[in-house]
């Protein structure tokens, strides 16, 4: 791809970065993920601001993640990453490591494995995926064509099952807390270590959206199943 195509793109994204946050552009929003669905999708950093490192190294747009990648944000940073189908939204003080063990990629070029959030926020969406796993300290998450927002800190984790189906574990005990299925965060949930009196509770929807479900979907020509033609809503989230 030539230096303007990659620059149209990326002009695309910032688009799509500035409307996600604000439902009653959603029209404009839907016009630029349309215009977005007829470029390649391009692996790798898509957009960052702030503070925003991979493996120690200030980043860049463009920057291929690998597995065995570790990505950092400081306080005022946060990016947006491409690897295989999957799309990522790494929120402020986050650091996750992509693939660092039980990493394969199939034969179609599905990518499955474990990605190990150790700190902060990450908003995915998932392609095809054989046995992909989202760990934290004190929850694993087994998904299966999943879009989630999970949210770790030194009290507990918490996990959104935007829509699909996910096995929920205590990374703990290894035991399983739950199994959920859902099409519109209908099941968010809260994680606690193994010392606490419940390691599991019911947990409102906070801090992501479906307009930014929609941007990491559009990235990777996929829309979320909660958008049918006829619905094209933001859903109150």
């Amino acid at each position: 791809m030539g230096q303007a195509s990659d620059l149209t793109r990326r002009s695309l994204v910032r688009a799509l970065l500035v409307m996600s946050g604000m439902a009653p552009g959603f029209v404009s929003l839907a016009r630029s993920a349309h215009a977005m669905s007829k470029t390649p999708i391009i692996p790798g950093v898509q957009e960052f601001k702030g503070d925003f490192r991979i493996n120690g190294s200030i980043a860049r747009v463009g920057q291929i993640v690998e597995p065995g990648d570790v990505a950092v944000t400081g306080p005022d940073g946060s990016a947006i990453l491409i690897i295989g189908m999957h799309a990522f939204m790494l929120r402020e003080n986050s650091e996750l490591e992509f693939y660092p063990e039980d990493f394969s990629t199939d034969e179609d070029g599905a990518i499955s494995g474990t990605l190990k959030l150790v700190s902060g926020a990450m908003l995915a969406v998932f392609g095809k995926t054989n046995r992909t796993s989202i760990t934290t300290p004190f929850a694993t998450m087994g998904i299966r064509g999943t879009g989630c927002y999970v949210d770790t800190n030194p009290e507990r984790t918490y996990a959104c099952v935007c829509y699909g189906r996910a096995e929920l574990f205590s990374a703990e005990t290894g035991h399983l807390l739950e199994t959920v299925t859902t099409t519109h965060h209908e099941s968010p949930r809260y994680i606690y270590p193994s010392r606490a009196p419940a390691l599991i509770e019911k947990a409102p929807v906070i801090d992501h959206t479906d307009s930014e479900l929609r941007l990491l979907e559009s990235l990777v020509h996929r829309r979320p199943p909660f958008d049918d033609v006829d619905s094209p809503q933001d859903g109150g989230y």
